[in-house]
């Protein structure tokens, strides 16, 4: 059985969510996201439900479902709650498991675990997640580079937007990682649309 694949970002906002539907349709993955925080109507499950087409895939419930939209160690404690790390079990599957984190890989979830604790915990293989922007490149060595130091395999890297074949050029030669693919912006979110993104991984 392959190792859980878990998708961190660079920071928020990198694209994680687009990125893990499209891997979960291409590998007609099981997807999981332990902690959601904030928008519980919105959530990244039902977005990722929205956009998924094969009829494989499972979605499994959070273990954490937190009302505000902040760090997880912030929105837990105004929500009366302490996270507990203990708490997070890998969902029986015996399909491949996408799992979505939150933000980078130093949030915090509470007053000693950040999110790469949870990644060792959990016994995943990453999938980094990087986009072009000034400082990206410092941003994403950094990543690379905390994986590195915790010993966590890292599947490859994937680019998402805007392309910068010169930063990119550079992440790959400095690094060293697989490059997973390249995934454009897409002008409008559909079934349709991901199920066509998976072309761009490799």
């Amino acid at each position: 059985m392959d190792k859980p694949l878990f998708i961190t970002g660079i920071g928020t906002g990198i694209g994680k969510t687009i990125t893990a539907a499209i891997l979960t349709e291409k590998l007609q993955a099981d997807y999981w996201k332990p902690i959601q925080s904030g928008d519980l109507d919105d959530s990244d499950t039902l977005k990722v439900q929205s956009l998924i087409s094969n009829t494989k895939t499972v979605f499994h419930p959070e273990t954490y479902r937190l009302t505000q939209p902040y760090s997880p160690h912030k929105s837990a404690v105004i929500d009366g709650i302490t996270i507990d790390i203990n708490r997070f079990r890998i969902p029986a599957t015996d399909n491949q498991l996408i799992i979505e984190g939150a933000g980078g890989l130093m949030v915090p979830l509470n007053e000693t675990d950040l999110i790469i604790d949870l990644i060792k915990k959990l016994d995943a293989e990453v999938i980094l997640v990087s986009q072009n922007y000034l400082g990206s490149i410092n941003h994403t060595i950094l990543s690379w580079k905390a994986l590195m130091r915790e010993d966590i395999p890292i599947k490859g890297i994937i680019f998402n937007g805007n392309p910068d074949s010169e930063s990119e050029r550079y992440i790959l030669q400095y690094t060293g990682l697989t490059l997973i693919g390249k995934i454009p912006l897409l002008e409008t979110l559909s079934k349709d649309a991901v199920r066509a993104a998976g072309d761009w991984l490799y």
